[in-house]
């Protein structure tokens, strides 16, 4: 007969997920894991597998949290600036604040840290470079189908102008001790709205 588990998987990977941001994947030993989930090894390894498996689902993890609230915030309907103006103006003030500053993003640190030698983390950097892009982009369309961007402006490249500038300010804010320094950047992109 099977045991049950004696710890809740789901309370385990937020835990993961948690400490991964902290830390980053290189610094995060499993022995760390153990400690901070308060759980066996082998039970970390029977849930979740190894160490990058458990990285990988709490990249997973972090995606599901963090990316519906944007495309409910970009898919709104009614006037599609204004949405675009508060997402961009959000990251920014997330990114100077001090609560949340230290972490940083989640994917953005993958990124930086693993996804130029780590192809399962750098599929799913570009995943959730998508869900960010993609809601943006077509916020954007629909923003010069009712006359709010000017007709000369390339609703493309206006994304992926706000979406690297985005994950700019997410590396600025998180090793900057000016917050300024991303506001003033925010702003600055939103002028190409105008």
């Amino acid at each position: 007969m099977a045991r049950t588990k004696e710890f809740d998987p789901d309370a385990a990977l937020q835990s993961a997920l948690e400490l991964f941001w902290q830390r980053g994947y290189e610094a995060t030993s499993m022995t760390d894991l153990v400690e901070h989930l308060g759980i066996g090894r082998a039970s970390i390894y029977a849930t979740f597998g190894n160490k990058h498996e458990l990285y990988l689902k709490a990249m997973d993890r972090y995606v599901e949290l963090r990316d519906p609230p944007l495309l409910a915030e970009l898919s709104q309907p009614g006037p599609v600036l204004p949405a675009v103006r508060a997402v961009v103006r959000r990251f920014a003030a997330e990114a100077a604040a001090p609560e949340t500053r230290r972490n940083g993003c989640f994917i953005t640190n993958t990124a930086a840290e693993l996804a130029s030698h780590d192809a399962a983390a750098a599929h799913r950097v570009e995943l959730s470079w998508e869900h960010v892009e993609t809601p943006l982009h077509s916020a954007l369309v629909r923003a010069q189908a009712q006359g709010e961007l000017p007709a000369d402006r390339d609703p493309r490249a206006l994304a992926r102008l706000l979406f690297v500038m985005l994950q700019g300010v997410r590396i600025v804010g998180k090793a900057s001790q000016d917050p300024a320094r991303v506001r003033d950047a925010a702003e600055q992109a939103l002028t190409l709205l105008d």
